[in-house]
């Protein structure tokens, strides 16, 4: 049905299909960090256009926010509560955003670099540095660094966030049509809305929010290092902490391709090509990083939306993120979704970061990682110590003096240098992208 003509009222009724699958975890990912709702929305929606645009209007791909990098944004915001803490009294405290933002931009720039790379000498060659037992490991530590914010977010209501998690759990395992794709975003509502009832929901700020306004705060731009200057030794900490985070969000987006080039019966992967697809999904997450928005990823649920459908023409995607824009400019809305308890975030992160973690024992398991090696077995076990050990010691990260500058990684960022570094010396890499189909649609983020 891509080059069905459909008639102005069903696209529409399309596009806002699309919004609704995306808006659950789209608008889930600014309420965990405290990254503005309405920049998230409006930066979905441009980035998309701007993927579209990159390549060639015909991949029906949406961009929504990446949950990879959770994580990141988390311990750059505790480094920078951490500095803030020993400043002297009076003086001016660091915004955290600017910062994240700044190593989500370099982030998207290991986008555009491997894009590059793909379209020299093709994806194999490439691939090779990046194999699933590298890439597996790491996205399961991801989730499991993060779980501990699930449940302390939990434990303000066990009942509202178990409530959360049952309607979740059952829409996704039960539901039908529409309610099977949007499970996180009926389990937000459902548990908000019980909560409400049960007078657990401040809505003042609802209230005395505008109907129409910016959807950012120059403040939580990039472009505010302009008028408050730089810290270098903390600029470089989160670059570090952030990029590395691009190797599991880049398996992310290849899954993606692979699975969307399925659903539509087009090879996407080989034309427009791969390279265009990671360079728009590069591009729009430094445009959206720049203005205080998450880090972009092209969305698995509106590709569940184009099987369900069937109807495959980009435009409908890109009446969406017109649609997504629109939303953007109504602080009220965001002021709404800011209102959310953090119980009802607890039970759906909870569920969440464990699925993170299960992507991972997915990329391992249908990539089929032989652990009868010695060098599969060592590199992951390095990872995976690395990464968790360094993350919950008494130290957090590992700091080391470069040209004077103070860099500190975080144990994701060790973990992934060391992956790439063993994996590259050790003898034995057999991996080759695109022989196994199945292995290669695994990695995908969502729920």
């Amino acid at each position: 049905m891509t080059n069905q003509k459909i008639g102005g009222g069903k696209m529409l009724l399309l596009g806002f299909q699309h919004v609704f699958a995306m808006f659950g975890a789209t608008v889930l990912v600014p309420t965990l960090t405290g990254l503005s709702i309405s920049a998230t929305l409006l930066f979905a929606g441009l980035g998309t256009l701007l993927f579209h645009l990159l390549t060639k209007r015909r991949i029906p791909a949406f961009l929504g926010s990446s949950f990879a990098f959770l994580g990141g944004y988390f311990a750059v915001a505790d480094l920078i509560a951490d500095y803030n803490a020993g400043l002297a009294e009076g003086a001016a405290a660091l915004n955290w955003i600017p910062y994240a933002a700044a190593g989500v931009i370099c982030a998207g720039l290991v986008y555009v670099v491997v894009s590059q790379l793909f379209r020299v000498f093709g994806a194999s060659r490439v691939m090779r540095f990046f194999p699933p037992v590298v890439t597996g490991p790491i996205i399961i530590c991801i989730g499991i660094t993060l779980a501990n914010s699930a449940v302390n977010n939990c434990a303000t209501n066990w009942w509202i966030a178990l409530l959360a998690v049952a309607i979740v759990v059952c829409l996704n395992i039960w539901g039908k049509g529409m309610l099977k794709i949007i499970p996180i975003l009926m389990g937000v509502v459902g548990s908000y809305v019980v909560a409400a009832l049960c007078g657990q929901v401040d809505f003042t700020k609802v209230r005395e929010a505008a109907w129409i306004g910016l959807p950012f705060q120059l403040s939580d731009t990039v472009f505010s290092f302009a008028t408050t200057g730089v810290n270098g030794s903390l600029m470089a900490s989160a670059i570090a902490m952030m990029m590395p985070i691009a190797l599991a969000t880049m398996m992310e987006h290849i899954g993606d391709m692979c699975a969307i080039s399925s659903t539509v019966e087009q090879n996407f992967i080989e034309e427009p090509g791969l390279h265009r697809s990671l360079l728009g999904d590069g591009l729009a997450t430094c445009l959206a990083a720049a203005f205080g928005a998450p880090a972009n990823t092209t969305y698995g649920e509106n590709t569940g939306v184009l099987a369900l459908t069937k109807v495959y023409d980009p435009k409908v995607v890109r009446l969406a993120a017109i649609i997504a824009v629109i939303f953007s400019f109504s602080p009220k809305f965001a002021a709404l979704v800011a209102c959310m308890p953090a119980a009802t975030i607890g039970g759906v992160s909870l569920i969440l970061y464990g699925m993170i973690s299960a992507v991972g024992v997915r990329n391992v398991v249908e990539n089929q990682v032989d652990f009868t090696k010695s060098r599969n077995v060592i590199i992951a076990a390095l990872i995976m110590s690395l990464a968790l050990g360094i993350n919950f010691s008494t130290v957090g990260s590992i700091a080391f003096v470069l040209g004077g500058v103070e860099i500190k990684l975080s144990g994701l960022a060790v973990a992934s240098l060391v992956g790439v570094l063993l994996n590259a010396v050790l003898p034995g890499n057999d991996y080759h992208f695109g022989k196994n189909e199945q292995g290669d649609k695994s990695v995908n983020f969502k729920v």
